[in-house]
């Protein structure tokens, strides 16, 4: 089995619902997506996955939340915005782009701060 990782970056706002002190109001991060892939066999060249397909397919999705206030936008509207709740919707929405590949999501993390962050991790393929 090989895994394959990228590494990006986003900007958002986020107010964690429920959460008692200052992340409950409306603040910012710099956040970092990073993103591993499990590849059964290599493909002729010798390639797990294109590293720039995926960072490109990454980079689409995170799209939809970069410099917007995520509580806004779908599903986060009602779900929390938590870096957990960030991480498997990414990975769900990768594994739905990926799902005629080869590869398999492995593992999202999304980091608020360089110290910190949470990470979804899925099933070996």
């Amino acid at each position: 089995m090989y895994e394959v990782t990228v590494s990006t970056k986003f900007s958002a706002a986020h107010q964690l619902r429920g959460y008692d002190g200052n992340f409950e109001n409306l603040h910012g991060h710099n956040w970092t997506a990073i993103v591993t892939v499990a590849a059964p066999k290599l493909d002729a060249m010798g390639v797990g996955i294109d590293f720039v397909m995926l960072r490109d397919t990454v980079d689409a999705l995170l799209k939809r939340i970069d410099y917007q206030n995520i509580n806004e936008v779908p599903p986060f509207d009602t779900l929390n915005p938590s870096a957990e709740n960030i991480a498997h919707w990414l990975f769900e929405a990768l594994a739905a782009e990926l799902s005629g590949h080869a590869a398999r999501v492995r593992r999202v993390e999304i980091r608020e701060f360089d110290h910190s962050g949470a990470a979804y991790l899925g099933e070996t393929p």
